[in-house]
Formats: C-alpha cells, structure tokens, sequence
C-alpha cells in the first residue's frame, strides 16, 4: 500500500508530506534540461506501468517501485518522472489520491534518491559485478524505507492503525528482494551497453 489514499493522513502530516513532496518536484524540475525529457518521460512511463501491477499479498498488496532504479539515472529528476506517473495513476484508476499526491511522491521518490546519491559514486568506480549489487542493495532499502514513511505517516494520523502496520510492512520484504534484483540486472546491463545512462564511464572489461 505504497499510495497513501484520500481521507487517511492527518492535515498536519498531509501538509508537511506535501510540502517536502513539492521541494523534492520543483528542485528535480530546476535541473530537468531538454536533453533529459526523453529519458525521464521513459522512466515515467516505466513507473507507470511497473506500479499500476498490485499483487495482492495477505491484508495488503505490493507493486514494484523502481525508486532506486529511477533516482540511480535521473537523481532528483526523478521526482518530476515519478510525479508524472501517479498523476496518472490517480486520474485514470483512482490509486491514491489528489490531494495525497505530494505525499505519496515524498514516500516513493525521496528515498531511491538519496540512497542513489550515496552509492552513484561506488557504481561509477566499481566493477560491474559490484557496482550492481550496490545498486540492487539501494533498490531493496528504498522498498523499505518507503515502506517505513508510510507507516510513520498513518501511525502519526491515526494511531489506532499503528498494530496493522507491523503486517503491511512485512508485505514488503518479499518486494525488496525483487526490487534489489531488478535493480542490480538493469544496472549491470547498463553498465555494459549503455553506461552514461547512469552517469558512468565504459568499463574496461566484464570481469567482477
């Protein structure tokens, strides 16, 4: 249940969510320059779509996020492409919600950008073989850590939520799992074929 729906949040958490939300929006559009739109309405239309598939998994249902994945080629650019899919997502299925909007971007996009920050600089200097295990690792603990705001967010709103969450959050272990391998084989075959797509350099052979 990474999209928050209508009517769940408190107003002071959905107000501070949004505000965060709108940062993270307005700074990955700042740097969005002509040369990055194809590759970020890609990568939006991959996040569409990777997370319009919910699986149903106990009280609760996953769907691929990609949020490492997407903040490992585009940085903070990829609020805006993140952005772009829940409000489609929102308009043509009901997933979430308006006025949730900014709150489930913060949840989705923040952590795969931060955590892609951290590990960009080892992905770009490793081998291939290392480089993608630091990338599926970011992709797995960004499931997780997405998983944790939404927790916090209803718990802080409506305390009596607070004992399911524990359950929801287990849903997602499984799904970092998918999501650190997913992550680690695109990130390996970019490295090999198209490695400027995630800011890196060619390497000199394949060898881990």
């Amino acid at each position: 249940m990474a999209h928050i729906p209508d009517g769940v949040l408190s107003l002071p958490v959905l107000a501070a969510a949004t505000l965060a939300g709108a940062g993270g929006l307005a700074l990955g559009v700042r740097q969005l320059g002509d040369r990055d739109i194809p590759r970020t309405a890609l990568l939006a239309a991959v996040f569409f779509i990777a997370s319009s598939l919910a699986v149903p998994l106990g009280p609760t249902s996953v769907h691929l996020l990609l949020g490492g994945l997407i903040g490992l080629m585009l940085g903070w650019k990829a609020f805006p492409a993140i952005f772009v899919g829940l409000l489609l997502q929102a308009l043509l299925f009901g997933f979430g919600g308006l006025t949730v909007l900014g709150v489930d971007l913060l949840n989705m996009a923040l952590p795969g950008v931060l955590l892609a920050m951290a590990v960009r600089p080892f992905v770009r200097a490793g081998r291939p073989a290392q480089a993608a295990a630091l990338a599926g690792g970011a992709g797995a603990l960004s499931v997780l850590i997405t998983a944790g705001l939404v927790g916090l967010e209803i718990a802080l709103s409506e305390p009596s939520f607070a004992p399911a969450i524990g359950v929801m959050a287990l849903a997602y272990l499984p799904l970092a799992g998918i999501e650190a391998l997913v992550t680690a084989f695109v990130t390996l075959y970019l490295l090999k074929v198209k490695p400027e797509m995630i800011g890196a350099s060619a390497f000199i052979g394949s060898s881990p």
